[in-house]
């Protein structure tokens, strides 16, 4: 089986190459993959800059359909539409785990950057972490749940706006677009900030209702980075008011100078939040049930994994808006 591979440590070593064929132990699931997001994480992955346990197959924002199952998992899921968290495997005895959260876990061990994920045919799972794909929902775009669980995550466990709040988002990119989709429907008014670079990701945030600029010079309740960069994160704590708050959801990859003074002047509150709970799963699961969050027009490109160079670097230089690989064409 073909699989997109990080075979060594350190930047590059990202390729094709023959990967293990998953089978079903107890209590696990085998996914074909119809849909494999590319999130900024696996960008990370291949640069050296995020942690990972190669040779691994790269890939954890994941959609398919359930192929063969282990023993003790019901066999209903056999041919069912699924999605599904991402860790493999936790010690489900440290405070965290036992607290419901696993994904703070330090023995968590993760699809794409631990165990083989989905950049590739097919991929084994817990049974525990498949969730049913609602009907409404593409086979493409269902990749972006798990992104959408993690900004559930962030905005949701617990709520960070509320109706009548203005809501900086700033980043135009899939995640930027979803924070911002779920600000607005905690009832915020949500404008999304990008560099002049980003006209095509900020027309696109246009076109789903929301006030789109390349500059932002204002005061706002709550600020959301999803840049990823310490200019947007400087840019989201010069714009919070006296006592609002400040969520990261953008990963940086590396070392960045914010003026955190800001913090303590204006005590803004900071939170973010890593990977997704459970509980964030069902309520991202049920925004998409809803039809409250646009998934479908965000996928930008659906490339074969002998495309995903392309893709990759169309990611870097924020062409499109989604990428996602399907291993079938």
């Amino acid at each position: 089986m073909i699989g997109l591979a990080k075979l060594a440590s350190g930047p590059g070593h990202v390729s094709l190459e023959d990967r293990p064929e998953p089978e079903a132990g107890p209590g696990e699931a085998v996914i074909e993959v119809q849909a494999a997001g590319i999130c900024g994480t696996d960008l990370h992955i291949e640069a050296g800059e995020y942690a990972s346990a190669p040779p691994i197959t790269l890939g954890h924002e994941v959609a398919g359909v359930v192929v063969a199952v282990g023993r003790g998992v019901d066999g209903a899921w056999l041919d069912r539409r699924v999605v599904c968290e991402t860790f493999f495997s936790t010690c489900r005895v440290c405070a965290w785990c036992r607290d419901g959260r696993p994904n703070l876990c330090p023995e968590r061990r993760s699809i794409g950057t631990h165990v083989d994920g989905g950049f590739a045919a097919r991929m084994v799972i817990p049974a525990v972490n498949l969730h049913p794909v609602p009907d409404r929902l593409g086979a493409h775009a269902a990749a972006l749940a798990e992104p959408l669980a993690c900004v559930c995550h962030c905005l949701l466990d617990p709520s960070v706006t509320a109706p009548g709040e203005r809501a900086l988002v700033v980043g135009p990119g899939p995640m930027g677009i979803l924070a911002a989709q779920v600000a607005r429907g905690l009832g915020a008014h949500v404008t999304v900030v990008g560099r002049p670079a980003d006209a095509e990701r900020l027309a696109f945030a246009g076109e789903l209702g929301f006030e789109a600029v390349d500059a932002f010079a204002g005061e706002v309740d709550v600020a959301i980075d999803a840049s990823g960069s310490g200019a947007g994160a400087t840019l989201g704590l010069e714009a919070v008011r006296r006592g609002g708050r400040y969520v990261q959801i953008g990963i940086f990859g590396r070392p960045v100078c914010v003026p955190l003074d800001l913090v303590l002047e204006k005590e803004i509150l900071v939170s973010s939040g890593f990977a997704s709970t459970p509980r964030a799963w069902r309520r991202a699961l049920t925004l998409i049930g809803s039809g409250s969050v646009e998934l479908d027009a965000l996928v930008s490109s659906v490339s074969p994994l002998d495309g995903w160079r392309s893709a990759f670097d169309d990611l870097r230089a924020t062409r499109g808006m989604k990428a996602v690989l399907d291993p079938r064409l």
